[in-house]
C-alpha cells in the first residue's frame, strides 16, 4: 500500500466521507520527487528568485504556448501586475465578471483601477460577449479581465474581437484553467497577458501561494520582473514603483514537479467528469455544458439546483461533502458594493449565485469515491440507480 492509498483509507476512516478537495493527495502520490526537489533548493542555497524560478518559468510559458512567463508571488498579484505592466492603473476602468472569486476584483482595486462588471452568459457561466459589447459601447475601458471560471474556457471567440475593436487590452485569468484548450490551444495565449494562481487547490498547485504572468510581448514580460521586485533596474535602482512579489524558489521546484503530470491529473478529472455527466443525465440539476472545441480543465465540477440548500444536506448526510463556488457575486460584497455594472444588469450571474453547488473533486479521488458521489446524488433527487 503506497502513501497515497494509506492516506485515502485514513481519510475514510476518520471522516467516513468523501472531501470536496483533498491537496494533500497530491503530495502523497508524488512525495519522492517532491521531497527530492525541496531538498535541493534546501542544500543548493539560493533561495529567491534562482535556477527553480526560472526554469519553471520557461516550462510553464512552454506548456502554455506563450514566449514568456514570470514567477510572483500569488494569483492576485499576477493580475494586478499584469494590469499594471499594460498601462493600466488609478482612475482606469476594467469590465470582468462579478462570478469570480473576489479575488478578480480585488486585483484590479488593488492597482486604483475600477472595475465594471459584465454579466454573464446562460451556458458557459462565463463572460457574456453581448454583454461585454453593449458595456464597452456605453463605457470607455481600458482593459477587460475575461475569467476562465471553474475550468470552463470562456468563449474567447467572440470576446477577443469586441475587445480589440474597443482598443482595450485583454487579461486572461486562468487562476482555474490550467491545461484548458480552446480549438486545441491552451488558454493563456489568447489576451495580451494572463494571470495564473498556484493556490494548493488549483489543477496545478503548490504548498502555499504562488502565481505566475504569461505572455508573447517581450517588454510586457520584462516590465511585470520589474514590478515584482521593487521596479529595480539594473544595479537594484527602482525606475519605477513597483512591489515585493515573488514566487519562492521552493514553490517552484514543487511546481516543475506537478507540471510534468499536469496533463495526467487533468485526464484523471475529465474522466470523473464524464462519469458524472453520464450517471446524471436526465437528473433535475443542472449541469455543465459539453461545447465543441472547448477543453473544460474541471477545476470544478459544478451541478445547478433550484433548492442548493436541501440537495446539499442530503449529500451530506451520506458523507459527501460540498462546496459553493462562489455564494456571494462580488457586486453584492460591501467592499464592491458600489462597483459598476453593465446596461444589461447581473440577473444571470444572481442565480448563479443562488444555484451552483461544487461536487467532490480532485484527481486523486478513488472510483469507489465517485460511485459512491453518484449514488448519493441520485438518492438525494429521488432517482436511486
Amino acid at each position: 500500500m503506497n502513501a497515497f492509498t494509506q492516506h485515502a483509507a485514513a481519510l475514510a476512516a476518520a471522516t467516513d466521507a468523501v472531501p470536496q478537495a483533498d491537496p494533500r493527495a497530491g503530495y502523497l502520490e508524488h512525495r519522492d520527487r517532491i521531497d527530492a526537489a525541496i531538498a535541493a533548493v534546501l542544500a543548493g542555497g539560493a533561495y529567491v528568485l534562482g535556477e527553480e524560478v526560472e526554469a519553471f518559468e520557461r516550462e510553464f510559458a512552454a506548456y502554455v504556448g506563450v514566449a514568456h512567463g514570470v514567477g510572483v508571488a500569488n494569483g492576485t498579484d499576477a493580475l494586478s501586475l499584469a494590469l499594471r505592466g499594460l498601462g493600466v492603473g488609478p482612475g482606469d476602468r476594467v469590465a470582468t465578471v462579478s462570478h469570480t472569486a473576489v479575488a478578480t476584483a480585488a486585483a484590479i482595486a488593488a492597482i486604483g483601477a475600477e472595475p465594471v462588471l459584465v454579466d454573464v452568459d446562460a451556458v458557459r457561466g462565463t463572460m457574456d460577449p453581448a454583454q461585454l459589447e453593449a458595456t464597452l459601447a456605453a463605457t470607455r475601458v481600458a482593459a477587460v479581465v475575461v475569467v476562465h471560471l471553474y475550468g470552463q474556457p470562456a468563449d474567447l471567440g467572440a470576446i477577443v474581437p469586441i475587445v480589440r475593436a474597443h482598443g482595450a487590452s485583454l487579461v486572461e485569468d486562468c487562476a482555474q484553467a490550467h491545461g484548458a484548450t480552446l480549438d486545441g490551444r491552451r488558454v493563456g495565449r489568447f489576451g495580451d497577458a494572463a494571470a495564473f494562481s498556484f493556490y494548493p487547490t488549483k489543477n496545478l498547485g503548490s504548498f502555499g501561494d504562488g502565481g505566475m504572468v504569461t505572455t508573447d510581448d517581450a517588454a510586457l514580460a520584462a516590465r511585470v520582473a520589474a514590478l515584482r521586485q521593487y521596479g529595480w533596474g539594473r544595479e537594484r535602482v527602482s525606475a519605477s514603483q513597483g512591489v515585493n512579489s515573488r514566487l519562492h524558489e521552493l514553490q517552484a521546484a514543487i511546481l516543475r514537479v506537478r507540471l510534468r503530470v499536469l496533463d495526467v491529473d487533468n485526464a484523471r478529472r475529465a474522466k470523473i467528469a464524464a462519469g458524472y455527466l453520464e450517471a446524471f443525465a436526465g437528473l433535475p440539476i443542472g449541469l455543465p455544458p459539453r461545447i465543441e472545441g472547448c477543453g473544460h480543465a474541471w477545476h470544478q465540477f459544478v451541478v445547478r439546483t433550484e433548492d442548493r440548500a436541501a440537495l446539499r444536506a442530503a449529500l451530506d448526510a451520506e458523507g459527501v461533502r460540498t462546496a459553493i463556488h462562489y455564494p456571494v457575486p462580488v457586486h453584492r460584497q460591501s467592499a464592491f458594493a458600489g462597483a459598476a455594472t453593465g446596461p444589461g444588469g447581473l440577473s444571470r450571474t444572481e442565480r448563479l449565485a443562488d444555484t451552483v453547488l461544487s461536487l467532490p473533486m480532485f484527481p486523486q479521488l478513488p472510483d469507489a469515491s465517485v460511485e459512491r458521489v453518484v449514488d448519493a446524488m441520485r438518492r438525494a433527487v429521488g432517482q436511486p440507480r
